[in-house]
C-alpha cells in the first residue's frame, strides 16, 4: 500500500525551498497526523540538529512514520558533494551523508541523495562526475544497508544538475552497481520536466523506485498545476509500488492549505 508523508524543513538557509512546514518538528508531527498523513519527511541541517529522544516521542505519540530524511543541507550549508573535484571535500561530503544515514536509520527511514550529487564541469568529466558518483553510491549503499533501508537517489532536472536526470537514466546508473540497496527518488515536478511520459517513466523503471516525491507540475501542492494523476496512480499500482508519496512542495498559498490539498488529491488518488 502506497503511505502519504509531507515535508518538514528545519534549515533556515533553505529557506523559500520546497518543504511544506517549517514550524518545528513537533508542528509539523501535529499537523500532517490531524490531517491522516503517514509519515513525516524531515529536512535538517545536519544529524546533530534534531534530538533523537523527542524525535523518537513525536514517532510514539503521533503514530507516525518518519518517511524519509534529506541530505541537501550538506549542499546548502556546507558547498558539499560527491562530485566535488577536491578529494578532501569529497570525504566530508561522504562524512556528512554517513552520519545522515545513521541519523534516519535510528528511526527507519532512507537518507535522500539529491543535490549533494553535485555537477560536472572545469577539470571533472561528465565520465568522472559519474565514476565518482558510483563509488560513493557503492558505499553509502552499503552503510545503509546496515539499518535494513535503502538509500535513495533522486535524478533531478536539468537546471538542478548535468549528470543524471531522467528515470532511464538512474536505472541504467543502478545497474552499474554492485550493490543493490540504492533505490530511486521519483520526483514528479523533476519528471514534469524531462520525461516524455511520466507514467510511462514510472512503469518502466519498476522496482527500482524506492520513493515519490508527489508535488504538482510547478512544484506546488498537488492541484496547484497541470499534472494528470490519473495515469501516474495507476503506472505506481501496476509497480506494486508500496513506498512513500511524500509532498515536496512549496508552501503557497500557505503551509495548511498545501498539506490539505496534497492529502486530500493522495486519497483521491493512491489511497
Amino acid at each position: 500500500m502506497i503511505k502519504s508523508a509531507i515535508t518538514v524543513s528545519l534549515v533556515p538557509e533553505a529557506s523559500g525551498g520546497p518543504f511544506v512546514f517549517w514550524d518545528g518538528l513537533a508542528n509539523a508531527f501535529e499537523q500532517a497526523a490531524s490531517l491522516g498523513y503517514d509519515g513525516v519527511e524531515i529536512f535538517a541541517p545536519g544529524p546533530d540538529a534534531v534530538d533523537n529522544g523527542e524525535l523518537t516521542r513525536l514517532v510514539e505519540h503521533y503514530r507516525l512514520a518518519v518517511a524519509a530524511v534529506g541530505t541537501g543541507a550538506g549542499m546548502v550549508k556546507h558547498g558539499l558533494s560527491l562530485t566535488d573535484p577536491d578529494a578532501d571535500k569529497r570525504e566530508s561530503a561522504r562524512v556528512f551523508v554517513r552520519q545522515m544515514i545513521e541519523f534516519g536509520g535510528r528511526h527507519n527511514a532512507p537518507a535522500i541523495i539529491g543535490s549533494m550529487q553535485g555537477r560536472w564541469g572545469g577539470n571533472v568529466s561528465r565520465g568522472q562526475a559519474l565514476d565518482l558518483l558510483a563509488d560513493a553510491l557503492e558505499e553509502l549503499g552499503n552503510h545503509a544497508a546496515q539499518f535494513g533501508v535503502p538509500l535513495l537517489y533522486e535524478p533531478l532536472n536539468r537546471y538542478e544538475t548535468n549528470l543524471i536526470k531522467t528515470m532511464s537514466e538512474g536505472v541504467q546508473f543502478l545497474d552499474r552497481l554492485s550493490n543493490k540497496n540504492v533505490r530511486l527518488l521519483a520526483d514528479l515536478f523533476h519528471m514534469n520536466i524531462e520525461e516524455v511520459d511520466i507514467a510511462a517513466a514510472l512503469a518502466t523503471s519498476g522496482d527500482a523506485i524506492g520513493h515519490v516525491h508527489f508535488v504538482d507540475s510547478n512544484r506546488q501542492a498537488a492541484g496547484f498545476g497541470h499534472m494528470s494523476y490519473q495515469p501516474i496512480a495507476a503506472a505506481l499500482k501496476e509497480i506494486q509500488f508500496d513506498g512513500f508519496a511524500s509532498a515536496e512542495a512549496f508552501p503557497l498559498p500557505d503551509s495548511q492549505t498545501a498539506a490539505r490539498m496534497t492529502i486530500d488529491a493522495f486519497n483521491k488518488y493512491l489511497r
